[in-house]
């Protein structure tokens, strides 16, 4: 079987007939795909880079209160109002430093105090002067305010009702958790049974319990007297330790570390960079510009290079039998045609119409029509006998010779 020739374009002819030229191609598409992922890379690394210098430290959510957190539940903005003022604060975050800097003319604001042994808050209280808990439970209220407890919340604006002075220069605020008062126990702000503020001594002056979640934090502190009783309480002294517990000093019957204590401050942002670089490799990628082939189309193939192709996919699936159905599909429909059989007649009636024109016995032509080969060698033999049956049909319908 010959296949026809292929008509060709100039420009294919061109390409196909120079190979330097292709391969000259070749080398400037691989050239640009190069450096174009160089330029992404480059961009992804200075990109990384910003992100790791100016927005690192925002990846890990603080804990509220945080002395240097500008987010809606730090406490950066009263300890700002508190440095103009003149007062010293150092924020600590270890337990040790903490009792160093501790004496009987500090403030300690200590968040946080549930993450904390009975013990270990005993000693801060005893080495400060006075103390304020911004974030009391149930049980540490019990400790340092014996026979108190969580009494229920706020939900509205609540006068102090005290002797207190603070309190009664801050006037009305909106208080959140409550406790109740034992006896000798000074309350301001009533909540039901109990008060939002408590008042007890302790230390070498006072230890003070509120809910400064919800009033000391970035988000609520100039609403209703926040701001002034925070400064009221927290500001009795020179100077204030401001010591938020770290994962390091939590102890047993604590409460469990969050993911984000876990994790090293860099792996958020890393895992951010690495998104955005994958996204950009999908986009670089994905979407192509210009022609998806560096020659000029349209270009021709040769019918031989196409035979070739499709022959050797036969000849990688070890498929003899495949192959020989495609063959005998091919000549019974060629044969059928100068038979003057329908295109679609069956391998045995061209059989039987070829072993009448050539004057044959027809069992010689359905032998070779039916034969089904089981090797490649065999293969090749069924492709040559059908070849000669078919040339001796040919040969017989132009000159009657068989």
């Amino acid at each position: 079987m010959t296949a026809p020739a292929p008509v060709r374009s100039a420009d294919a002819a061109t390409v196909d007939a120079d190979p330097f030229h292709r391969d000259v191609v070749e080398r400037k598409s691989r050239r640009r795909s190069a450096l174009g992922w160089i330029a992404l890379g480059a961009a992804v690394l200075v990109l990384g880079g910003v992100l790791s210098l100016f927005a690192a430290p925002d990846w890990v959510q603080a804990p509220p209160l945080d002395p240097e957190s500008p987010g809606p539940e730090g406490g950066r903005a009263i300890v700002h109002i508190l440095r103009e003022q003149g007062v010293e604060v150092v924020a600590t975050s270890r337990r040790a430093e903490t009792v160093e800097r501790l004496d009987d003319d500090t403030t300690l604001v200590l968040t946080d105090p549930w993450t904390l042994s009975e013990d270990t808050i005993l000693e801060l209280v005893d080495a400060a002067g006075d103390t304020v808990v911004l974030d009391a439970d149930g049980a540490v209220a019990d400790l340092l305010a014996p026979g108190s407890g969580y009494s229920g919340y706020g939900s509205g604006p609540t006068p102090p009702d005290c002797d207190l002075p603070v309190a009664q220069r801050a006037g009305e605020i909106v208080p959140g958790r409550a406790f109740s008062a034992p006896s000798g126990t000074e309350g301001c702000y009533p909540v039901g049974d109990g008060f939002a503020l408590l008042q007890v001594p302790g230390g070498a002056g006072t230890v003070t319990l509120i809910d400064g979640t919800v009033l000391f934090d970035n988000e609520h502190l100039a609403e209703q007297g926040n701001a002034a009783l925070g400064l009221g309480l927290i500001g009795t002294h020179d100077r204030v330790v401001w010591y938020t517990p770290s994962l390091e000093d939590a102890e047993d019957g604590g409460a469990p570390p969050t993911l984000g204590d876990m994790v090293p401050p860099w792996l958020t942002p890393a895992i951010a960079l690495l998104l955005l670089a994958g996204a950009a490799a999908a986009l670089w990628g994905g979407r192509r510009f210009g022609p998806l082939v560096a020659e000029r189309l349209p270009v021709t193939v040769r019918g031989s290079e196409t035979l070739e192709g499709r022959a050797r996919l036969y000849a990688r699936a070890s498929e003899p039998a495949h192959a020989a159905e495609l063959l005998r599909a091919g000549a019974t429909g060629r044969m059928a045609r100068r038979l003057g059989l329908p295109p679609n007649a069956a391998p045995l009636e061209v059989a039987d119409a070829a072993a009448a024109r050539l004057g044959a016995a027809t069992s010689v032509t359905r032998a070779i029509l039916t034969h089904v080969p089981a090797t490649d060698a065999d293969l090749a033999t069924f492709g040559r006998r059908l070849r000669d049956l078919e040339a001796a049909v040919d040969a017989a319908r132009t000159d009657g010779r068989a």
